[in-house]
């Protein structure tokens, strides 16, 4: 924490100012002299006294500490002046502002924000690091929001997106079907990386929290538009729309009494080329007209059905409605200039400015169509999940396929060893070592993913998401520096470059994750002894990819390496002989990955099969709860808040 320094600074300042005149007054007095002309003449026929040199000495303390309080008064006035200037920019509320605009634009629900489950610790074995160093991805712009390439997002709003994203990881893992073992033929929509914007998102959040409660149905807090409604105007009028258009989405995953409803030539207006492609799901509603949206009754919805006293609904307009039509049980938000309420001109970094005021509005968030569309696919409106649109600038990351180098670079006699699968270490002749920054210890994990070697593009992209990319390069090889700087003691390189390629030296280091890949590849091509085979595929796992850390590139990487061992396992049940056998495989697997339904399904089978009933309704039931407390269900759809 920095409040420590910034006292004992202060403290220090404080002492500075007042120790040295109290002592000289206590011990000399205040400097005076009686006669000016007199004491100059004394001086210069005997400068050497005792007397003038005690006067010399003090009038150069006492020009010291002028010199010192000039130094803190000017830093102080340099100080508050920036304040008055941060000052003057504050909005400064109305009295109906004060009580709607409590948050800012986009943020339009003040709700409990969803968080992203990570797995029973209980089951996974790993723990979530929270701590953070000089290394953590610095992209947050304001004190208050993340900047994203195409947009601005409050805090509030990041997490949320963090949290869905984590939501569609636990979806493809509960969804996943074990098969024979089989190298890296993954299906590649399930595995292929979530769009860039996400990705920075997840960096700029950090790390993920474990999920709370569902959030409360009744009570739902004021909403930050006007409530009589507001027209938005400016270059940034469809950018805020749009933020506008996800806060409500991520609000309603997560609240039974939110419901977002649009117009088609909005949607038309807002998404462009990805506009047929968005679909009407929990939350959401296409409507054709203004009059249409303004005139829905609360009943015919059963996300406002069951909690009236706290529902709200959000309409996003192509035009004002009419103004009979008009009303305030609805956040209405209109794409244009509203004569009968307020009209709002946005600028591009979402701050606002109400024409009926003189002060500045709130900040709202603002995202470009090509954010928007990334984040709608985290959302689950976006149908496909991730379209081709010839606008985006970040093309998606193809699924990866690592391959572990030629058997004769693999030997256990080499004196850097590279563990990742679990707690990730560098270890020389057995001794780990200390890898001081955080972004080499990812710059080694990412390394070893790609044995065959990365372009140092794509990998400065995927350890710093979002940063600009003059600063990518330097941050790069002041990285790979520190790791050399590590193992500089093996007296052996440990980074192997070959033009603009870099990768883990294959002589001189070892890597478990490049033995687990070839256990995995022989139990694949393997024509005989297949238990033997895929039981070297279970031994080889130690944990999961780099457990603890939550970088955004890990994911489909890890989700890749967790499958294969869920294969094994399930391939070493249905050859097991004894169900009793096959359903500790199965229990094992379940351990591996306590969200994953097919496996469930499998040992509940069995437990009914031996006449267990009670213990396979156990099984179920933990399940449920499990995927409950992650905010999911069995059957794939989201748990609503509570009713």
């Amino acid at each position: 924490m920095r409040w420590p320094r910034h006292v004992a600074s202060l403290l220090l300042t404080v002492v500075l100012l007042t120790g040295p005149p109290i002592l000289l007054v206590r011990m000399v007095g205040w400097p005076s002299v009686d006669s000016p002309r007199v004491a100059w003449w004394q001086w210069v026929r005997d400068p050497l006294t005792e007397q003038n040199l005690i006067l010399l000495l003090v009038g150069l303390a006492w020009l010291l500490w002028a010199f010192v309080a000039y130094l803190v008064t000017a830093t102080t006035a340099t100080r508050v002046w920036a304040g008055v200037r941060w000052l003057r920019r504050l909005p400064l509320p109305t009295p109906w502002q004060a009580t709607a605009t409590g948050m800012a634009g986009a943020a339009a629900l003040t709700i409990a924000t969803p968080t992203t489950p990570t797995p029973d610790a209980s089951h996974q074995g790993t723990t979530t690091t929270t701590g953070t160093d000089h290394d953590r991805f610095e992209q947050a712009d304001t004190a208050d929001g993340v900047a994203v390439p195409g947009g601005w997002l409050p805090y509030d709003v990041a997490e949320q997106v963090s949290a869905a994203a984590g939501l569609v990881w636990l979806r493809r893992r509960r969804a996943y079907r074990p098969t024979r073992p089989h190298p890296h033929t993954e299906d590649a929509q399930d595995l292929a990386p979530l769009p860039a914007t996400v990705a920075v998102i997840q960096a700029a959040t950090g790390s993920r929290p474990t999920p709370p409660a569902p959030a409360p149905a009744a009570g739902l807090p004021q909403v930050g538009f006007p409530p009589t409604g507001v027209g938005l105007t400016g270059p940034g009028a469809l950018d805020a729309a749009r933020g506008l258009l996800i806060t409500a989405l991520l609000s309603a995953m997560r609240q039974n009494t939110v419901e977002l409803v649009i117009t088609r030539r909005a949607v038309d207006m807002l998404l462009g080329p990805a506009a047929p492609h968005l679909r009407p799901a929990a939350g959401l509603r296409i409507v054709d007209t203004a009059a249409h949206a303004t005139t829905l009754p609360a009943d015919d919805t059963p996300a406002l059905s069951h909690g009236t006293e706290g529902g709200r609904r959000v309409l996003i307009l192509d035009e004002p409605p009419p103004s009979s039509l008009a009303t305030s049980r609805a956040t209405t938000v209109a794409l244009t200039a509203w004569p009968h309420a307020t009209t709002w001109h946005v600028e591009t970094d979402g701050h606002t400015h109400p024409s009926d005021t003189a002060t500045a509005g709130p900040r709202v968030c603002v995202l470009d169509a090509v954010a928007t569309t990334d984040l709608l696919t985290v959302t689950g409106h976006l149908h496909p999940p991730t379209p081709a649109t010839p606008t985006q600038p970040h093309p998606q990351v193809q699924v990866p396929r690592p391959t572990a180098p030629h058997h004769d670079t693999i030997r256990p006699d080499k004196r850097m060893r590279v563990r990742v699968l679990g707690e990730p270490a560098l270890l020389v002749d057995g001794t780990a070592l200390t890898v001081r920054r955080t972004a080499a210890r990812q710059a080694l994990i990412f390394l070893a993913v790609h044995p065959d070697g990365v372009d140092s593009h794509l990998m400065a992209e995927a350890l710093w998401p979002g940063l600009p990319g003059q600063r990518l390069t330097g941050r790069l090889y002041t990285t790979l520096s520190e790791l050399r700087t590590a193992a500089r003691t093996t007296g052996l390189p440990i980074i192997d470059r070959t033009g603009d390629r870099y990768r883990l030296h294959p002589d001189h280091v070892d890597v478990d994750l490049w033995h687990f890949h070839r256990a995995v590849d022989r139990a694949a091509a393997t024509l005989t002894d297949h238990t033997t085979a895929w039981q070297a595929v279970v031994d080889a796992y130690t944990g999961d990819l780099a457990a603890g850390h939550t970088w955004a590139w890990l994911d489909p990487h890890r989700e890749s390496i967790r499958r294969h061992v869920l294969d094994a396992y399930a391939a070493l049940a249905a050859a097991a002989p004894d169900p009793r056998q096959a359903l500790a495989y199965l229990q094992d697997g379940i351990r591996v990955d306590p969200y994953n339904a097919d496996l469930h399904h499998r040992a509940a089978s069995i437990l009914a099969s031996l006449g267990e009933h009670i213990a396979a309704a156990d099984l179920t039931d933990r399940y449920t709860r499990r995927l409950a407390t992650a905010g999911l269900t069995p059957e794939g759809t989201l748990i609503r808040g509570s009713t």
